[in-house]
Order: structure tokens, then C-alpha cells, then sequence
């Protein structure tokens, strides 16, 4: 069941050793380095440093105090900054490494800038290769846990590759590593497990339902005491042009509509809206999979094309989607507002 070991990695250029090895030094003398993982490319610290942390909310632009999540190379580093108790140690068994990340009760001193100075730390253990040859050497030479958001600046769309990183962070852009284009696509499962209950506090790649097959109970909504948490603000994952998710029945007329008021569109959808100058079409996969993957790398194209707006024909209500509908209703509540 294990959703990082147990499926093989796409084929990709790497990190060598010596690019590790510069990488370590500079979490180590409190600088950020940009990492792939599995989901997004990641803009890490280490978790222990002030300076480092700081880095990371300067560079994104990211309001203080909104927690980052701290990724760890396996359970055992894990056991450094939370107790691990029952649930966690069957998600962790069955997900690790991979797309899940534990909300937990920190444990009292361990530094809590990367934590927000909440009560609880995000903890995740990434299943690809580059970030987890980073992980095992940051650790071997001390350090405890990286702290990593998305490499990008806060609110916009997530990077999933090399090009998209530099694209953001430009001239702040640190030492990248290259890790080919990210597998999933879209952010990490995060269940919270602090408060004596399961929480789905935000939906990626690990279904809801493969979380309650592990722990054989059901899982809360968030609720209102829930802890802070990556991502899940109402306005993210924005593109600077206005977007909006059309229900597919309506999609011809709402093109026509945009159209008929001379403006110039984009469309993401499954069939073709029809053609014209003033509008660019890109095809949709049917696959939730495939969308997931290709879900920012498209948005970003998409947001490129000097166009009004951006219309989306919204996926299907089903389970499988909730992901993907969950970054396009945020994506949708912050476009264009820059």
C-alpha cells in the first residue's frame, strides 16, 4: 500500500553528490535551497534555523507565522519532533515515503519558527530520490528536518518543475536541484492527528478513503479548532489572470458571452469550445491522474497567454477528483487579483 515505495519514480536527470554535498552546506549555514519532490518543488530550510526560516518567508513573500511543513527522511527523525502514536505509525507504515503529511502534537523545545509557533508540526517523508538523497545527507551531517513550502511565491501557482522556479523566484532564485517534473503534481495529502480524531485538512494525491481503509475509521472534516496548515487558505494556487470554473453544460455559452464582449480567452476543457483568434484551447485530460499532474504546469501556460481570462470546465464531482477541485476552487477564489 506503501504509495511511495511501491510505485517506481518517472526516469529523470539527478542531483549529483557534490551538488548534494553544496546544498547540505548552505541548509547547514542557514540558507534555502529549492528541492523536487514527488509533489511540488519544494523552497527549504533548515527547520532548525532562524535565519533559514526567515529566508523562506522573505523570499515567498509569505505572511509570518503560517506554518511550514517540516519533510524528515524517514520515521525514525520523525520521533524528533512529535510523539508518534498509533494512526500515525499505520499512515506512516503504510504511505511513507510519499505524498502524506501528519499534523502531530509537537514535542515541547523543539523549534517552533517552522511550526508557526503552533502546538503541532507538519511532518512529511518525500518519496523522490533527489529529496530523499538530500534528507538522509542533511541528516547525517546533524540537522533534523527541512523545512520546505512550495518554491514560489506565496498565493501563486505551484511549481512543478526547474523552469517554473526560476520563473517566480528570479532573481531570488537559490541553488536549485533538478529532479525532472514533479510525478503527482498537486500537494501533499495532510491529515491532523492532534486533536484525539483523524482530520482530512486538505485532499492531494492519497484518497480519503485509502487514509480510513488504514486506521478502519472515518475521518473528520477540518472543523473549526483545526491547526493552521499549508495551503489552505480560500484564495491559492492563483494565476494573475482571472479564472473561472464553468460548469460543463454551460461552457459554449459562456465562451460565446466572453467572446461576443471582445475579450480574448483561454480555455481548459475536455472538448473543443470552437475556434478563433480570440481563443486558445487546450484539451483536458479525462483522468484524474493526468490532470493532477498536469494541473499548475497548465494553469502556468495558460496564465502566459496574454489573454482576459481563463475559463475552466469543472471536473467531475467524484471522490477521485477531489484534489484537482479543490486547487481550481482556490485557484478561482485568488486569480487576478494582483
Amino acid at each position: 500500500m506503501n504509495a511511495g515505495a511501491g510505485t517506481a519514480a518517472p526516469a529523470h536527470p539527478g542531483a549529483g553528490s557534490e551538488q548534494i554535498a553544496e546544498a547540505v552546506r548552505r541548509l547547514r549555514a542557514g540558507a534555502v535551497v529549492a528541492f523536487p519532490t514527488e509533489t511540488v518543488y519544494g523552497l527549504g530550510a533548515d527547520a532548525e534555523s532562524a535565519a533559514g526560516v526567515a529566508a523562506i518567508y522573505r523570499i515567498k513573500r509569505r505572511p509570518s507565522g503560517h506554518p511550514l511543513i517540516v519533510h524528515v527522511p524517514d520515521r525514525a527523525s520523525a520521533e524528533y519532533w512529535a510523539e508518534i502514536g498509533p494512526r500515525a505509525a499505520a499512515l506512516m507504515a503504510a504511505f511513507w515515503p510519499g505524498p502524506l503529511t501528519l499534523v502531530l502534537t509537537r514535542r515541547p523545545g523543539v523549534a517552533a519558527l517552522a511550526c508557526g509557533n503552533e502546538s503541532t508540526v507538519g511532518l512529511r517523508c518525500p518519496s523522490h530520490p533527489v529529496a530523499r538523497q538530500l534528507l538522509a545527507a542533511f541528516v547525517a551531517s546533524g540537522g533534523h528536518g527541512i523545512a520546505a513550502p512550495s518554491a514560489n511565491l506565496f498565493g501563486r501557482v505551484s511549481p512543478t518543475s526547474v523552469a517554473h522556479v526560476f520563473d517566480d523566484l528570479g532573481a531570488e532564485t537559490p541553488l536549485v536541484l533538478e529532479g525532472g517534473d514533479s510525478e503527482h503534481g498537486v500537494e501533499s495529502t495532510i491529515v491532523d492527528l492532534s486533536r484525539g480524531f483523524p482530520a482530512l485538512l486538505r485532499p492531494g494525491s492519497i484518497s480519503a478513503a485509502q487514509i480510513e481503509e488504514v486506521l478502519e475509521e472515518p475521518l473528520e472534516g477540518p472543523g473549526a479548532a483545526a491547526p493552521r496548515v499549508a495551503g489552505a487558505l480560500a484564495a491559492h494556487y492563483a494565476t494573475a489572470t482571472a479564472l473561472e470554473l464553468v460548469a460543463p453544460e454551460a461552457l459554449a455559452q459562456r465562451v460565446a458571452q466572453c467572446l461576443e464582449r471582445g475579450e480574448r480567452i483561454a480555455v481548459w476543457s475536455q472538448r473543443n469550445p470552437g475556434a478563433g483568434a480570440a481563443l486558445t484551447w487546450e484539451p483536458a485530460p479525462m483522468e484524474p491522474v493526468a490532470y493532477a499532474r498536469r494541473l499548475y504546469a497548465t494553469l502556468r501556460r495558460l496564465d502566459a497567454q496574454s489573454v482576459n481570462r481563463i475559463l475552466v470546465e469543472e471536473p467531475p464531482a467524484a471522490a477521485q477528483w477531489l484534489a484537482v477541485r479543490d486547487r481550481l476552487g482556490r485557484a478561482q477564489a485568488g486569480a487576478g487579483a494582483r
